[in-house]
């Protein structure tokens, strides 16, 4: 694309990024002045979430933060449960599914059965709702997915993160950038992750970045990677080992489906094990229909290795594992890379005694408690 057009396709969002950067402006001060009011809450409530629209790792680094703290707390998880079929409220339970609570939602209580997972659009009304239940249920501490933006909540403690790739100080506004409000509301975060380094990133590199984000001397500043698990079943058979594909190797010829914000991730981590791979890139949270199957079909039969399989996202296997289109003979054929996250620089204690603190803190100076 020609400078000419890069400048006509800019000059023509200004004007909507302008009036998108106005109306989160005018919402944020009337917060900040407290003409609108955040409501605190008697326990600790750690919000993960972002500047950009999505494609920062949220959902690996809250379950970072339930494998952390579970052990010692009732934890609840609170998130939006994006593209759900319900309303209100919803304490997720055996029976549900990506349709009812949510794909990352759903992914986090397959991941954790024992931990409280709950949906609600009104994080203010959802944490009510915990609270209210019998006290050897009730959360001790909650994580809210995805709520920077919810400003009637008021955290305990908040963590922004933002990708390595496009860290939220080279930003813009939507619609011209990524950003749901303007990069000087950093300065509502506690704590900073840079989140999906590279693993060749040098001490110098993180410095630079430091150096041009300049946390404010409140700001602990954290670095983390993406890091993929063993390739398993999306539809595991009653005596299968779910670890069973880790049989597949460069021999074989992958169809993957990546129905994420941030897909290329996956893809070099595909390309990486198997070389032989074909991606099919869907929208964030994609419900796939009977037409996303029959493209799917073409495309896999296209495929000319004996020893074909199809290869999702966590996320995706999340709603494909009740999704009735999707064919029986595909089931066996079917893997899904786990993700998680790990932190760079040797600061894993420093993260998690950073978190514990706050927590003992919270507890120790709370009336309530």
């Amino acid at each position: 694309m020609s400078e000419t057009k890069n400048f006509k396709l800019n000059y023509a969002g200004l004007g909507p990024s302008l009036l998108y950067g106005l109306a989160t402006g005018v919402r944020n001060l009337l917060y900040n002045w407290d003409v609108l009011h955040s409501k605190e809450y008697p326990i600790p409530v750690i919000c993960v979430g972002n500047l950009a629209a999505g494609g920062t790792g949220k959902t690996p680094h809250t379950e970072y933060l339930v494998q952390l703290l579970k052990p010692h707390y009732r934890v609840a998880v609170l998130s939006r449960g994006y593209k759900r079929q319900t309303k209100g409220f919803r304490l997720a339970g055996a029976n549900d599914t990506a349709r009812t609570i949510g794909d990352e939602p759903y992914q986090m209580k397959r991941k954790f059965p024992d931990v409280l997972i709950a949906v609600d659009a009104n994080r203010g009304r959802g944490i009510r709702h915990l609270m209210e239940l019998p006290e050897e249920q009730k959360p001790e501490v909650v994580l809210l997915d995805d709520a920077f933006q919810h400003r009637s909540v008021l955290p305990s403690f908040s963590i922004l993160l933002t990708d390595y790739h496009r860290l939220y100080y080279k930003d813009r506004l939507l619609p011209l950038g990524r950003l749901r409000e303007t990069k000087e509301n950093m300065r509502r975060a506690n704590l900073i992750i840079v989140t999906k380094c590279e693993a060749d990133l040098r001490p110098i590199d993180f410095r630079v970045i430091a150096g041009e984000m300049k946390p404010l001397p409140y700001q602990a500043l954290y670095f983390s990677r993406l890091v993929y698990g063993e390739t398993r079943a999306v539809f595991p058979q009653p005596t299968e080992n779910p670890t069973a594909g880790n049989y597949l190797n460069a021999e074989n010829e992958a169809l993957l489906l990546a129905g994420v914000a941030s897909p290329q991730p996956f893809i070099e981590e595909a390309q990486r094990r198997f070389g032989n791979v074909h991606p099919m890139i869907f929208a964030d949270h994609h419900v796939f229909d009977k037409q996303d199957i029959r493209k799917i079909k073409d495309a896999f039969n296209r495929l000319n290795s004996p020893d074909k399989f199809i290869l999702v996202t966590e996320k995706d296997a999340a709603r494909l594992l009740h999704n009735p289109f999707f064919p029986e003979e595909w089931k066996p054929l079917t893997y899904y890379l786990p993700v998680a996250i790990d932190f760079c620089t040797k600061t894993t204690l420093s993260f998690d005694d950073c978190i514990r603190k706050h927590i003992l803190t919270f507890q120790r100076n709370n009336i309530f408690h």
